[in-house]
């Protein structure tokens, strides 16, 4: 299927997370854009309301580390109840993006493919920062360790340099049709 067939991958109520890229499809000057969210969709199985990387804007294989961030909205699915009148991002999710984050560095590997990883292990979670509406969540991994069926790596989630969240993740990786 071509780009001009192909189906919307986004919901209408979606954020649109490409629109600061432009119509040209290039992203604003000063902020590189390595993987749009097409892009990451097509690497990870996530999709709206639960993709919460919008971007990937550093991606180095050889340092075993990627970057990506989340523009957070006030229009999120999860501000409505979390909480009202104090809308915080909730911890457990800045996790998952950084999780996410994760995923997409792995998937760009040789070897993993259509392969997911499951959590194994959330260790040294430490929440130092709010993350409200109108923050850039920015979502730094570097990997400690990646074989063919296990991982870890280091997340740190930041908002203008201060840290909202650090975390070590493990994961799993099933065996080929464990899933189906």
């Amino acid at each position: 299927m071509t780009e001009a067939t192909a189906p919307p991958t986004t919901s209408p109520m979606e954020p649109a997370a490409d629109a600061a890229q432009g119509a040209s499809g290039s992203a604003p000057p000063g902020s590189p854009v390595v993987h749009t969210t097409r892009e990451i969709e097509a690497l990870i199985p996530h999709r709206w309301p639960f993709l919460l990387v919008d971007r990937i804007v550093e991606y180095d294989a050889d340092a075993k580390r990627i970057v990506g961030q989340k523009a957070v909205t006030a229009s999120e699915w999860f501000f409505a109840g979390h909480f009202p009148g104090l809308p915080v991002m909730p911890g457990v999710l800045q996790v998952e993006a950084l999780a996410q984050t994760m995923a997409v560095y792995v998937a760009k590997q040789p070897g993993f493919g259509e392969r997911i990883g499951l959590f194994a292990g959330i260790d040294g979670a430490r929440f130092k920062r709010i993350v409200s509406p109108g923050d850039v969540l920015r979502l730094e991994v570097t990997m400690e360790r990646l074989g063919s069926r296990f991982g870890r790596g280091r997340g740190v989630a930041s908002v203008d340099g201060e840290t909202a969240c650090e975390v070590t993740i493990s994961f799993v990786i099933p065996p080929e049709g464990a899933l189906r």
